[in-house]
């Protein structure tokens, strides 16, 4: 094979494992209630870091009242550990209105 060439490989089709119902919260096994907990806690998510993008760590630290550490958290998706209700208090201070809307 001459230098620059890649050997033209055939790369096998294999089936899936396992097939979605559509919603991979479901698929995961969460109860209604729980997938729309997450649901909700992710949007909300987006949408504080959609806002908190413009800003920097210590900017956010300022507007957010929190620790750098904490700001680099939020803004690397280390979100598991979050309450809910501590995500509640960012749009606020970003000033991100809330929106209710009903499931779908």
């Amino acid at each position: 094979m001459a230098f620059g060439q890649r050997k033209s490989m055939k790369r096998g089709t294999r089936k899936p494992s396992h097939l979605s119902r559509g919603n991979v919260l479901n698929d995961l096994g969460f109860s209604p209630s729980q997938a729309a907990a997450l649901r909700f806690k992710a949007e909300l998510y987006q949408a504080i870091l959609k806002v908190a993008k413009k800003y920097s760590q210590k900017e956010l630290q300022v507007i957010l009242g929190e620790s750098q550490r904490r700001v680099s958290e939020l803004l690397n998706g280390k979100i598991a550990s979050k309450s809910v209700d501590k995500l509640h208090y960012c749009p606020s201070r970003l000033g991100i209105k809330a929106k209710a809307r009903r499931p779908t």
